[in-house]
């Protein structure tokens, strides 16, 4: 699935690996294709229209779950955004029908006469206890997300909805599984946290080449303006 340039997500990925000589390989997994737990480094699911959604949440219990759970077990990143991070928990209701999700989020949305969460978010986030940060970006979601008692969210709403627009919380985190309601697309907007998926993905101790990030430091702080932080 594909909105709001979320693909984009991936070939930020792809070329700041190529600036730091690290090897880059992109294979999509489409309805009905199985997908390998031990080849590959990090999974991305993106986000989607109803009908597309549908779609995928169905294939994915079907052709992809077991695969998914054995990549996080391993430690491969899996990372999913918006209709992504729903399908990452157990379910997803809309009216009577109930989308299944693969279940390795503890959480469940619901979409019911409530508005739209919309408009542009940041959240603040501290991965691995390095610090706080800040990820910015936009969100667009009607289907309310609510994490079960002991599942960790991704991050603290500063400004924007979350996962509620009650609860405080944005996103969900467990282990190398990430999901969040932040577009926009997320990485280009937060170059950081782009290279913080990578060393997660390599199992690098060490910090990443740095590299010229003034034009990705002048996205930051242009989303975080717009978020109002």
């Amino acid at each position: 699935m594909n909105i709001y340039a979320d693909r984009g997500n991936l070939l930020l990925l792809q070329q700041r690996c190529a600036w730091r000589g690290i090897g880059f390989q992109l294979t999509g997994a489409g309805l009905g294709e199985a997908i390998d737990p031990d080849a590959h480094d990090l999974f991305y699911m993106g986000g989607g229209q109803d009908r597309d959604q549908a779609l995928c949440a169905q294939d994915l219990v079907d052709t992809k779950r077991e695969a998914l759970h054995a990549a996080a077990a391993r430690g491969a990143v899996i990372l999913g955004v918006c209709g992504g991070y729903q399908l990452l928990g157990h379910s997803y209701e809309v009216g009577d029908d109930v989308l299944p999700g693969v279940g390795l989020l503890d959480l469940k949305t619901v979409r019911d006469d409530s508005a739209r969460l919309i408009g542009n978010v940041a959240i603040e986030v501290d991965l691995d206890a390095t610090g706080a940060r800040v990820v910015a970006g936009f969100e667009n979601h009607g289907g309310h997300t609510h994490l079960a008692p002991g599942q960790q969210p991704l991050g603290r709403v500063l400004k924007g909805f979350g996962n509620t627009g009650a609860s405080g919380a944005e996103g969900a985190v467990r282990g190398t599984v990430i999901g969040t309601y932040i577009h926009g697309p997320l990485l280009p907007k937060n170059a950081w946290l782009a290279d913080w998926l990578t060393r997660r993905a390599l199992a690098l101790d060490t910090p990443l080449e740095p590299l010229d990030d003034a034009l990705e430091d002048a996205a930051h702080a242009s989303a975080r303006r717009a978020a109002g932080v």
